[in-house]
């Protein structure tokens, strides 16, 4: 796969350099070791405005991928699938139920997890939990899929491509 991609990762203690981001330097590996080139990276506070200013900074990068850590929870200030639900122009269901479902095999508690998926511009963007662990189960669940998406997705930038 010859993609892009951008992580974001939304915690008020990583943004603080209070927690090292673990879980987004795993979505980094897991995506460099399947031939993804990593574009953006950023952390972000739990602020919905910052976070939406992180997905459309990345998006405008170049990112075909972008894939968020953290803030899917119930906690209040949790707010990253709100954030994403207000940038993104097309949503992407079927994702983040294929993720809910096959974690849900491996824990119960990934049916909590409130992240959603969609479409901004020419990027795919998908919530993940904030958890080394689940980032990893939840790539191996959507990784299936992602270049037939990706490609699809990128077909009618490629097609105005060749005609200018």
């Amino acid at each position: 796969m010859a993609f892009t991609f951008a992580v974001i990762t939304c915690s008020d203690k990583g943004s603080k350099g209070e927690r090292e981001d673990l879980s987004g330097k795993e979505i980094i590996n897991l995506l460099q070791a399947h031939g993804f080139s990593n574009v953006y990276y950023k952390i972000v506070p739990d602020e919905k405005e910052k976070i939406k200013q992180a997905l459309i900074e990345a998006a405008n990068a170049g990112a075909n991928l972008i894939l968020t850590t953290g803030g899917t929870g119930f906690y209040k200030r949790d707010v990253t699938p709100e954030a994403t639900l207000e940038v993104i122009q097309k949503q992407t269901p079927g994702i983040s139920e294929l993720i809910r479902y096959e974690t849900g095999k491996i824990n119960k508690r990934s049916y909590l997890s409130r992240g959603v998926s969609g479409i901004y511009e020419n990027s795919l963007i998908i919530n993940l939990p904030g958890s080394p662990k689940a980032v990893k189960e939840c790539f191996e669940a959507v990784l299936p899929i992602l270049e037939h998406g990706l490609n699809i997705l990128l077909e009618n930038e490629r097609e105005c491509a060749k005609t200018e």
